[in-house]
This record gives structure tokens, C-alpha cells and sequence, in this order.
């Protein structure tokens, strides 16, 4: 009833999702908690856990990894879902995850959506999402929660950062989406009307690089992807794109910044193929931000990064496969070597590109049960938490990051 209310009493778009989550919050929560016989029809639920090591030669990623090396990356989670009828479902996770100093190990809502698909038939499905949605970014985003679904421990950081991964992962909001089958291919297209989530520790520092007296809020934002696949996923095309909005509420009068906007354009074009024993994977992104009316201290700029990736997998064996990678990050493409930025603010020039190379094995010792191992040789620091190592200035520009995983899901 307070939920009902609450909805009523405030009808923004952000408002209306946020009440829509926690009535179904509230409803699944009720419903896990009955007996498993008096369970409706159509309820299922599953649950993954992960533990991490990792240790770096230089820098922190995820903890104080530096030298000893650190267990403080792992996630824990749990998701359901309802299929109320043929046409309406509902869906939520809850996870507990701990990397360093960017995730504390709170319980949070990854998502929880209303889904009603108002057409279904053998060729067409049209239907529309309400709530806390995956974002549709490229060809990992909206899987990347569970450790089962990622191609290796680290995601390729230049697009899909990890010390920014909630405002990545999901906002709240309505997404309309649509899937046709047709005799040359399948297409499949999701647009939405979102409202970011602002709550990253790292993001504030990302924009001011250090903390900041007020804070940062959602403005209404856009986020949209086009997917063709043939041959039953065989080939793999996408094409992504978003409009991040984000505003700032000054911390008073001796904030020394004004009530600015930042703005993310994200542009994200993927191509995948499969083979029976090997897949190769590509994607490339280019990246403009602006930030505008912040005031003299940080004046009014834009700028565009780019961000791609090569990556081939090879299963060598049933339950072995094998990855290597080479991942690039530029901030800026017109200062790729951050000489320019050093200048004008005496940070590190190479905390502005990271240029990765990454070998991974994946062992699948049951459906339920696989472990990874990965060796990373980087040059530069572009993707560091500036939490766990603040203003990058005693960073080193070469480094190495090992890492291993276990993960269970059920």
C-alpha cells in the first residue's frame, strides 16, 4: 500500500520505476518465503557465488593486490523469476559483491523488471520492460553479472569497465524491445528511456578526480541496441548506442563547482563468429563526453575516447578452453599518448590509455562448477579505480595482473 502511494504521489518516469521495483521487490521476496510446494507454476530460481584472487606487479585493481596479492573479489547472487502468464513476467537478482574499494560487498538490485510482450507468435515478439533493466551494450553487458556467461575473469576493460560497473549494468526505467525471425536471420532491436545509476564511488572521481562537496544526480538519458544473428547465432552483429545524462547538485556556496552536466555518447559496433571449437570476437567504440557549466574551476571541454578489442577462444578440449586478447583504451584521441594531459594537470601521462594483453584458461570441472586462471601484461593505467590508487601518481605504466576464479551456480 505505502509503495502504491508512493507511485501515485510522484509520476517522473524515475519515480514510477523505482516504486515499480519495490512492490516487485516486495511481492518476490513474499513469495520466496512460502513454502516451495505452494510455489505458482512457472517460478524459477537460481543463484551463482564467485571467489577471487588477484595479483598485480605494480598498481591495485579490485583491492590491495600489489605485491601480496588480495582475495577481496568476490560476488554472490540470487535470481528469480515468475511467469505470471504467456504474456507477463517477472524478474529480479539480488547480488553481494566485493571488488576493492569500487564495491563493498552491500546488497544491491542488479535489476527487477516487469516484462509484457503484447505480440508472440512464431516469427514476432514485441513487448515492453518496466523497472530496473539491463542496459543493451554490446555483446557482454547485460550478461556480465554472471561469472558462467563472461569469456574471462576480467571483461575487456577499455568498454566495459569494471570500476564504474552499476552505472554500466542497469538503469531504471521502460525499454521497449522486439525480436523478428526471418528466413536469412534474426533481428532483435531494445530501446530505452532510462534514468542512470549516479551511485559508483569511483564515478564522482572519474569526473573530478578526486571527491567532490555535492552530488551527482540521474537526468533522463537514453540507451538502444540492434542485433542480427544468422545460422543460429553462428554470426553475431550488433550495433549499440546511449545518451548518459548526469547532473550536479552543488554541495552549498563553498562548493567550488557550479550545477554542471555531464554527457555520455557511447557508440558500440560488434561482430562475433562461432565455430563448433573456436570464436572470434571484436568490438569497437568510440566514446565522446562533455562536461559543461561546472563553472572557471572546471571549465567547459569535450573530448573522444576510443575503445576496441581482438579476442579468439579455442575449446581444445570438452571442457577446456583457452582465450587471448589484446585490448586498447585512449580517454582522448587527439592526446592517445596523455602528453597533453600531463601538461595541463601534472597527473600521469599514461594513467589516459591502456593497452592490454590478456591469456586466459577456463577449466568446466562440472555444469555447476568451473574454474579460470588469466595473465594480463598492460601498458598504462587508463582503467585503474582512482579510489584504490588516488590520482594514479605513483602508478607504474608497465604492469602485470594474475588472476584466478572459482565460481558455482546452481
Amino acid at each position: 500500500m505505502t509503495a502504491s502511494v508512493c507511485c501515485l504521489s510522484n509520476n517522473t518516469p524515475g519515480r514510477l520505476a523505482r516504486c515499480a521495483l519495490s512492490v516487485f521487490l516486495a511481492g518476490l521476496l513474499g513469495l520466496i518465503g512460502t513454502r516451495a510446494q505452494a510455489w505458482p507454476e512457472g517460478v524459477q530460481l537460481h543463484g551463482f557465488a564467485s571467489q577471487g584472487f588477484l595479483l598485480t606487479s605494480d598498481n591495485n585493481f579490485f583491492g590491495g593486490t600489489d605485491g601480496d596479492g588480495s582475495f577481496g573479489f568476490g560476488e554472490l547472487g540470487l535470481n528469480g523469476s515468475w511467469q505470471i502468464s504467456p504474456d507477463l513476467l517477472l524478474s529480479l537478482q539480488v547480488l553481494s559483491r566485493r571488488a576493492g574499494e569500487t564495491d563493498d560487498g552491500d546488497l544491491r538490485m542488479d535489476y527487477g523488471f516487469l516484462d509484457y510482450s503484447f505480440i508472440s507468435d512464431a516469427d514476432n515478439r514485441w513487448g515492453i520492460r518496466l523497472g530496473r533493466i539491463m542496459n543493451p551494450l554490446g555483446l557482454y553487458n547485460d550478461t556480465r553479472d554472471v561469472a558462467f556467461t563472461r569469456p574471462s575473469i576480467l571483461l575487456p576493460q577499455s568498454i566495459y569497465f569494471d570500476v564504474n560497473r552499476n552505472l554500466a549494468l542497469s538503469a531504471d526505467g521502460v525499454q521497449l524491445y522486439g525480436e523478428r525471425r526471418t528466413d536469412w536471420g534474426d533481428f532483435f532491436l531494445q530501446l530505452g528511456y532510462v534514468y542512470p545509476r549516479v551511485d559508483d564511488p569511483d564515478f564522482e572521481r572519474s569526473i573530478f578526480f578526486g571527491d567532490a562537496l555535492g552530488d551527482l544526480e540521474s537526468d533522463p538519458s537514453w540507451i538502444g541496441r540492434l542485433t542480427y544473428e544468422r545460422d543460429g547465432g553462428r554470426f553475431r552483429f550488433m550495433v549499440s548506442g546511449a545518451q548518459v545524462n548526469v547532473g550536479y547538485d552543488p554541495g552549498g556556496p563553498i562548493d567550488p563547482f557550479q550545477a554542471g552536466k555531464f554527457r555520455f555518447q557511447p557508440l558500440i559496433l560488434s561482430a562475433q563468429y562461432n565455430a563448433e571449437r573456436w570464436s572470434f570476437t571484436t568490438e569497437y567504440a568510440p566514446r565522446p563526453v562533455s562536461l559543461y557549466s561546472f563553472g572557471p574551476f572546471l571549465p567547459d571541454t569535450d573530448f573522444t575516447g576510443q575503445s576496441y578489442y581482438l579476442q579468439g577462444t579455442y575449446k581444445f578440449a570438452p571442457r577446456w578452453e583457452g582465450l587471448l586478447r589484446y585490448d586498447v583504451l585512449y580517454w582522448d584521441t587527439d592526446d592517445r599518448d596523455g602528453s597533453k594531459f600531463a601538461e595541463l594537470t601534472g597527473l600521469p601521462a599514461h594513467s589516459r590509455f591502456s593497452k592490454d594483453w590478456t591469456v586466459g584458461l577456463r577449466w568446466d570441472v562440472t555444469p555447476s562448477f568451473m574454474l579460470r586462471a588469466e595473465f594480463h601484461y598492460i601498458d598504462g593505467t587508463g582503467w585503474l579505480s582512482e579510489l584504490e590508487n588516488p590520482g594514479r601518481l605513483d602508478t607504474d605504466r608497465y604492469w602485470n595482473l594474475f588472476a584466478i576464479l572459482a565460481s558455482f551456480r546452481f
